[in-house]
């Protein structure tokens, strides 16, 4: 059941709401939305009576939000996002085929998932696959995401996972950066810049403890994405760990050198998660059959 009308205000006018509250001021507002400012004005001036809370502070022809507003529209900017995407949806999903949103790890999903992809396409044209990329931990009850790729040790409690591969690492480095110093022990490659990325802040102090080194607050560079990272070991910035499946073509042509040792195996694996809470779809069901198809595993489907 839908809240009472006098809650639920126009479009238009949540819009200019949203837009002074992004833009700062009334005029940048205007000129976003096409409209004059007293046309903006008179859209705030309407949401405020509807609403029966002051929500902006008018000095002159400056226009500035209240606390509440600022709070409010927050949730707003959120709501509208979602109206938009479910309008694109609507708009490029052919009525009867079904969907499934996935949220990918970027590397991860273009090496090892979209190469994959067309078989899933060839055996379920009836279903579209949507991707976007995600660095940070999705929350399926606020993002309309069907599924996931999560990377960890532990998949979410209140997701159902699908573990599609355990990863090993190997430490590189481009050659150069050995010229000058030949490593003894693992505990030598703490002489040389390390590289971390993002999402995995404990990599290097995992690598360490393997090889029986204790160390704490390696510092250095630190990048958001694989791709990234990869490019700084090949431009000598320091020691990359990277996925074996990342290195093994630059490894094979010698761009890149191993610094020390072998791969080791993380203590991470990837998965396919969807949320417990909401049912699954025909699309995603058949999504994740497929998936099981290509885990490692063979037959790991969630019992």
């Amino acid at each position: 059941m839908l809240a009472p009308r006098r809650y639920l205000p126009s479009v238009s006018a949540l819009r200019a709401l949203e837009s002074l509250d992004r833009l700062g001021s009334a005029t940048a507002a205007a000129a976003e939305l096409n409209l004059t400012q007293s046309a903006v004005s008179r859209q705030l001036q309407a949401l405020e009576e509807q609403l029966g809370v002051p929500l902006v502070r008018r000095s002159g022809r400056r226009m500035q939000l209240t606390p509440a507003a600022s709070e409010y529209v927050g949730k707003v900017r959120s709501a509208l996002q979602q109206i938009a995407e479910a309008g694109l949806h609507l708009h490029t999903t052919p009525t009867g085929v079904g969907t499934v949103s996935l949220a990918i790890l970027p590397t991860f999903g273009m090496r090892w998932l979209v190469p994959r992809l067309p078989e899933f396409t060839r055996r379920h044209p009836e279903v579209t696959v949507n991707l976007s990329t995600c660095l940070t931990a999705v929350n399926f009850d606020n993002e309309r995401y069907d599924a996931a790729i999560f990377f960890g040790p532990t998949p979410p409690p209140a997701c159902h996972a699908l573990r599609l591969r355990t990863e090993s690492v190997i430490a590189v480095c481009a050659p150069s950066l050995l010229d000058e110093q030949e490593l003894q022990a693992a505990q030598d490659i703490l002489s040389l810049p390390l590289l971390h990325i993002q999402t995995r802040p404990d990599a290097w102090g995992e690598w360490l403890a393997r090889h029986g080194v204790t160390a704490r607050g390696q510092s250095g560079m630190v990048y958001d994405q694989f791709n990234t990272i990869t490019q700084a070991a090949l431009h000598g910035l320091g020691v990359a760990l990277l996925p074996d499946y990342l290195a093994e073509q630059d490894l094979a042509t010698g761009r890149l050198v191993a610094a020390w040792g072998n791969a080791v195996e993380s203590a991470g694996a990837y998965h396919l998660i969807w949320p417990r809470a909401r049912p699954a779809s025909a699309a995603l069901i058949a999504f994740r059959d497929w998936m099981a198809t290509q885990a490692e595993d063979g037959d790991s489907l969630p019992r």
